[in-house]
């Protein structure tokens, strides 16, 4: 092997490596998601391993920290990180980058270890995107604390009314569910819902059609275990659209989890007479999705004001309702006392 490959085999090998712990660091500390943390710890250890093939043994034999030409090259923005989201993105690129180096240039060394590090740039990629979704969704999905799910059949008054007097609540969040509408009505009563709530300052989601939320440009999704896979759903609608995903048990969770979804629907938590359901996964399931994953955890079925101390406790960081509210005389009434109750019931608590 040339002095000089050994030198950029090593150089990058320790880049990437200690790249990855400062962003397994923030997912750790800031994201405090321990599935991400094990992604990321697994894909150091793995480059760590490989790094000793019998190929590459010898590579801190060529190393020459001090004679290193561009250990004092600095740029202006090297030492300006505005956060620690900043500083964990800035060394996510830097692993791909060192990545690409080992990659190239052990090609004229060995073949295998050249493909071995190709693969593993392609998982950091994933990884990166999962860590960006996670904090993304955090982020806007902050402040979400109750979602309305807006069907005409149950409305006590118009749906459009309805729709209206709950943001005027308070709501954070309105789902269109409707599944007996033709495409074109379903498009435009979405599009109608996407400005109200856009006017608002709240977030629309579309249940279960890709095509009607990218349309209505809707800023989520919400799948159900039997729609379309998450990973093609995201190929059509881009990262920018939140999609969340239903699951009804702790295996579903963490499947889902694995998926990387911008939340977590779990329900229903208790029977619901809007959906009833044989399986109830009670508050016990949002107990242990909360302690799977940082992601926010949507509770939804059955729940009212007497109740829902329970699913916060349990670590809701949003409720989601339906005929709770859109059924009463006083959708608006309905969405402060729920709100009023949640504020006296911090989340996870």
């Amino acid at each position: 092997m040339q002095p000089a490959v050994a030198r950029i085999l090593d150089a990058n090998a320790n880049r990437a490596r200690e790249a990855l712990r400062v962003v397994e660091e923030f997912v750790r500390f800031d994201l405090e998601d321990a599935r991400l943390v094990e992604r990321i710890k697994t894909l150091r250890h793995e480059l760590s391993t490989l790094v000793r093939w019998p190929s590459m043994a010898r590579l801190a034999v060529a190393r020459d920290a001090a004679g290193d030409v561009g250990r004092t090259v600095e740029t202006e923005s090297e030492f300006h990180r505005a956060d620690a989201r900043a500083v964990a993105s800035a060394s996510m690129s830097r692993v791909t980058e060192a990545l690409r180096a080992l990659e190239e240039y052990s090609k004229p060394v060995d073949v295998d270890f050249a493909r071995a590090i190709e693969a593993l740039r392609y998982r950091t990629y994933d990884l990166e995107k999962a860590v960006k979704i996670r904090w993304d969704a955090r982020d806007r999905l902050h402040a979400c604390r109750l979602c309305v799910i807006v069907t005409e059949s149950l409305c006590h008054s118009h749906w459009l009314d309805t729709a209206r007097r709950v943001l005027d609540g308070g709501a954070n969040a309105v789902q269109l569910r409707e599944k007996k509408l033709t495409d074109r009505a379903l498009l435009d009563r979405a599009t109608t819902l996407a400005e109200l709530c856009r006017d608002a300052g709240a977030l629309f989601f579309v249940n279960d059609r890709a095509d009607i939320a990218r349309m209505s440009a809707a800023a989520g999704l919400h799948l159900g275990q039997n729609d379309a896979p998450l990973a093609r759903v995201r190929r059509f609608l881009g990262t920018e659209t939140l999609v969340g995903v239903s699951t009804h048990t702790a295996d579903e969770v963490k499947r889902a989890a694995d998926e990387n979804p911008s939340y977590i629907a779990v329900g229903p938590v208790f029977q619901s007479t809007t959906k009833p359901q044989d399986h109830v996964a009670g508050v016990a399931t949002v107990a242990a999705a909360q302690a799977t994953t940082s992601l926010p955890i949507w509770a939804i079925g059955g729940i009212t004001q007497g109740n829902i101390g329970e699913v916060l406790a349990a670590g809701a960081t949003c409720i989601c309702v339906c005929s709770a509210v859109i059924s009463q005389p006083s959708p608006e009434r309905a969405v402060q006392a729920l709100r009023k109750r949640m504020n006296e019931t911090p989340c996870g608590t």
